[in-house]
């Protein structure tokens, strides 16, 4: 008895819908972490990182509307342009790009002398990224290449 190999059909993948919903369950997670407490705290353990002084030696703060606009974009077009690029390889190399680029924001701003606030874009980069990744594992996205088909 042989058994043969049945190809495994992913079904169509879809960009908009998708990253609106993980740009908002993104958003949705970093609020309710704010709400909670633990970005305070993450914060906090970023500003000791940073400095010597820890959070207290920064003299300024940036507008939390700042903080939660560069979140929005990020949850949103990271899931989006993840979604629209081929190739697993180029999505990780993306969503590890954005990580960075968010991470490396924290001594930016120690140095701008501003509080290292980056708890909430990070948080919502990681959850879109992750979440973006998983969705296009699973299903056949428009720019990735037709499924070859073998006898």
């Amino acid at each position: 008895m042989t058994r043969e190999k049945t190809p495994h059909h992913r079904p169509e993948g879809h960009v908009l819908v998708p990253s609106a919903a993980i740009g908002g369950l993104s958003i949705a997670l970093a609020a309710g972490l704010a709400v909670l407490g633990p970005m305070e705290k993450f914060n906090q353990s970023i500003a000791t990182i940073v400095s010597r002084g820890g959070a207290e030696s920064f003299p300024k703060h940036l507008p939390a509307w700042s903080f939660w606009i560069c979140a929005t974009l990020f949850a949103f077009g990271l899931a989006a342009a993840i979604l629209s690029t081929s190739g697993s390889w180029r999505r990780i190399v993306l969503w590890v790009t954005s990580v960075i680029l968010v991470a490396a924001w924290a001594p930016v701003l120690s140095l701008a002398a501003h509080a290292p606030e980056i708890g909430v874009p990070l948080v919502t980069t990681i959850w879109s990224g992750v979440c973006a990744l998983v969705y296009a594992a699973n299903h056949h996205m428009p720019c990735d290449p037709p499924p070859s088909s073998q006898p």
